[in-house]
């Protein structure tokens, strides 16, 4: 590996790295242990095959109390003799560092070059339980990259600067990052690769409090239109804001905070009922009575009521606070670091705890939740990483842009979702910033100037009902990129917007799929149509496939990451070449 950022930036190797790192490839489970800590080392001695054990444990990322954790050490030391061992070619053992996804060294030719990248997406993806923690992983990244924050209540201009890489987020669940080409000015135009962050999951209700039958469960809410069927039975954890009251040392005056929360344990579960219990007709029709079968269980009434009454409600005069379950509020506290009686509010949801892995008899596909959309979220943000340092940036007279939306499976239409004015007036403050006056004239022409990659994840054909796909637009996974097309404009992609894309793919030598929907079946839409309407940008729908969408556990090729991060490297670099080529 070569890594700026051991935890962040993980990079395929390059030709030069050393026989140890190159053995290390092999047997690349020893890269993303689940003991954080432990990956830590693993990650800088990979980067570094000279790191020793005292210099990774004295790395930056390490505390001061952790360089002298002795039993941290030897876990350290053995994992140094490892990687040492796999360069003479003995296959490193590494049950002790319990890999959260494990890649033998019986991977194919065909997909070991792909693995890393999909080693970095499942990092990403557990990481990522809702739109919150989405953007913030997104934001820890561009943090860590260089990116400066923007205020959006501050004027842009005069912050602005070519070639600098900056970012902003609406309501914490939207992102809009970009980097400025070096020889940009008001007018020109944006290259913008737009996702999304949100997925079908189980949102908390205002009032979560619910219990029956002795058991204490949660009041949730379906979010868009998941295959709730496969939420039966999982261990659930539960993610999410919440606002926390505090007092400012300084002022004395009250602040609220807005903290983010992931408690990946599983505390929760929805109980399918068993079949004895079922009738034939019951079994066969597998009907799901949103608010009636989907509550979960979190424990069983006697053992919690009478302490937790006694921790919340009898001395809380807040009437929201007496509306919640006591043992969320209580573990919630705990996970903070705060006293219930501090939290004003939260916005959860559920999440399957189970990390995210690579799988398949070549490890060639990456199973997990959220796919559809993070797995775009993740190469987009791999993308404008990579292009904010590249050497292109030097002629670029552009601006590549980044935008990630909230509430894309409920229809877009909030302050903060495709449907809102953030696509179109991030293109006219940006733009803006670079004229010394007002000039409507450069906001029009930037508009059409530009371009969108609509991305959202893609159908791959299923094997086993591949009628239901058009037969000559089949998608496959580990395949390529898909261009979606719908003449009823449920996908935004037209003659010209297609051949842009097809060009883009064509630079990058990467081959591109086509989908088209039967024309006796329904046709899903994306954000595409929303910004192009909204914004008069020309856009193209793109996605990489899989199968399972919209299931609580989705899968896909890994091949087609790096498929799609090469097509939005070549997007990045070769679109203003390819408009100006393309007559009227």
């Amino acid at each position: 590996y070569n890594s700026s950022s051991p935890l962040t930036n993980i990079e395929p190797m390059s030709e030069t790295t050393s026989p140890v790192a190159k053995k290390a490839r092999k047997s690349i489970d020893v890269c993303a242990p689940n003991d954080e800590r432990v990956g830590r080392a693993a990650r800088m001695m990979l980067s570094n095959p000279a790191y020793s054990v005292p210099q990774a444990m004295l790395a930056e990322d390490f505390t001061e109390g952790e360089s002298k954790d002795r039993a941290l050490q030897q876990r350290v030391r053995r994992l140094h003799s490892k990687l040492e061992k796999s360069a003479s070619g003995v296959v490193a053992d590494v049950k002790d560092v319990k890999p959260a996804a494990v890649v033998t060294a019986t991977a194919s030719k065909d997909f070991a070059p792909h693995i890393p990248l999909g080693l970095k997406a499942c990092d990403f993806l557990t990481k990522s339980t809702d739109p919150f923690l989405a953007v913030q992983t997104c934001t820890d990244a561009l943090d860590a990259a260089g990116f400066i924050k923007l205020s959006k209540r501050n004027p842009f201009a005069g912050v602005l600067k070519p070639g600098g890489s900056y970012y902003y987020t609406v309501n914490r669940s939207t992102l809009v990052a970009f980097t400025v080409g070096q020889k940009f000015k008001g007018g020109n135009g944006f290259k913008i690769i737009g996702g999304h962050t949100d997925s079908p999951h189980l949102k908390v209700k205002p009032i979560s409090k619910r219990s029956g039958s002795g058991c204490v469960q949660l009041g949730v809410e379906c979010y868009g239109g998941g295959l709730w069927h496969t939420w039966f039975d999982r261990d659930l954890g539960v993610s999410g804001r919440v606002f926390v009251r505090r007092t400012d040392p300084e002022t004395g005056k009250e602040k609220v905070e807005q903290r983010m929360v992931r408690i990946a344990k599983p505390i929760a579960r929805v109980s399918t009922l068993c079949i004895h219990l079922q009738t034939a007709e019951e079994r066969g029709a597998l009907k799901i009575n949103k608010e009636e079968h989907l509550s979960p269980i979190l424990g069983t009434q006697g053992l919690l009521e009478a302490g937790a009454k006694a921790q919340l409600n009898q001395f809380d005069d807040d009437d929201w606070r007496k509306a919640q379950e006591p043992s969320l509020m209580k573990l919630i506290a705990s996970e903070l670091g705060i006293e219930v009686k501090q939290i004003a509010n939260f916005e959860l949801g559920l999440f399957d705890i189970q990390p995210a892995s690579l799988g398949g008899i070549e490890n060639e596909f990456l199973n997990s939740a959220r796919l559809d959309n993070l797995a775009t979220c993740f190469v987009a943000l791999e993308s404008i990483l990579e292009y904010s340092k590249s050497e292109d940036l030097v002629n670029d007279d552009m601006i590549s842009l980044i935008a990630l939306f909230d509430h894309e499976e409920i229809g877009s239409q909030s302050t903060h979702g495709a449907g809102s004015p953030v696509m179109a007036e991030a293109v006219k403050r940006i733009t803006s910033a670079f004229c010394d006056v007002v000039n409507v004239e450069a906001h029009s022409s930037a508009v059409r100037k530009s371009f969108v990659l609509s991305v959202d994840q893609a159908h791959a054909v299923h094997p086993n009902y591949a009628s239901k796909h058009e037969r000559t637009h089949g998608p496959k996974m580990n395949a390529g990129v898909v261009i979606k097309t719908n003449q009823n404009q449920r996908y935004a992609t037209n003659g010209v917007t297609g051949f842009i894309a097809r060009e883009i793919g064509r630079k990058s030598n990467t081959s591109l799929q086509e989908f088209v929907v039967r024309s006796d079946c329904p046709c899903g839409t994306t954000i595409g149509p929303i910004i192009s309407s909204n914004t008069g940008i020309r856009t193209v729908d793109l996605g990489m496939p899989q199968l399972s969408m919209h299931s609580c556990r989705e899968v896909m090729g890994i091949a087609d990451l790096t498929y799609g991060l090469s097509v939005f490297r070549s997007f990045f670099k070769h679109f203003n070449e390819i408009d100006e080529s393309l007559e009227g």
